[in-house]
């Protein structure tokens, strides 16, 4: 089905109402970010641009919450369901509804669902890129503080990466533990050729930062 401009400035007024309160490290910045990634991205990649823009623009109206329950549920699922009670207000068919449903609850990097159209494959990726590079490290020491962590390291990350633990919301969870877990990961995991491309480039830059980072801390530079 056709989306016109009209309908998408609609639905991103209607999403903008669930970042109200939203932490800094998943406010309507972080959507605009992933927005411009996407389209860009998308546009190489020949992705229905129009059906992108809808689903960026819905794929995280429920991770505000899913901050205040502490990870209880899946943020990705919910905004999924919700997204399914706002798109037949707009006119939106099934198919296309399921399209856009399946490109938001495949976006998560902590779920099973596996993104399995161009549209979802953008989405993914512009996420992702969203969380890595020098936005992504001033995110994870955001989320890491909001989540309930009260400290900046503690020197034991490598070895808590290697439990194969979820720290999340966990009082020793932090930034650093989040690269060690994580970020530096994300390169490998990116679906799309310029996606891959800007990945390197984004790794690079957070690998040189927590090199520096422990080289600090121990008095060597």
């Amino acid at each position: 089905m056709t989306i016109s401009i009209k309908i998408i400035e609609e639905i991103e007024k209607e999403a903008k109402k669930y970042f109200k309160g939203a932490s800094g490290c998943h406010d309507w910045s972080h959507v605009e970010r992933v927005k411009n990634l996407a389209l860009r991205i998308g546009k190489i990649e020949k992705a229905n641009l129009e059906l992108l823009e809808v689903a960026v623009l819905l794929h995280d109206i429920g991770r505000r919450d899913e901050m205040k329950a502490q990870g209880a549920f899946c943020h990705a699922i919910q905004s999924g369901k919700i997204a399914r009670k706002i798109l037949p207000k707009y006119g939106f068919n099934q198919k296309t509804i399921n399209e856009i449903a399946h490109c938001i609850e495949a976006h998560r990097y902590r779920n099973d669902i596996i993104p399995n159209t161009i549209e979802a494959n953008v989405l993914y990726d512009a996420d992702k890129l969203d969380s890595i590079g020098a936005i992504g490290i001033g995110r994870a020491f955001l989320f890491a503080g909001n989540a309930g962590s009260n400290v900046m390291y503690n020197g034991k990350e490598k070895e808590l990466a290697k439990n194969n633990k979820n720290y999340t919301y966990h009082k020793d969870d932090s930034a650093v533990l989040e690269y060690e877990v994580k970020l530096k990961n994300i390169k490998n995991k990116i679906l799309t050729k310029e996606g891959k491309r800007m990945a390197i480039t984004r790794h690079k830059f957070m690998e040189n930062f927590f090199t520096t980072f422990w080289q600090e801390i121990e008095g060597k530079k």
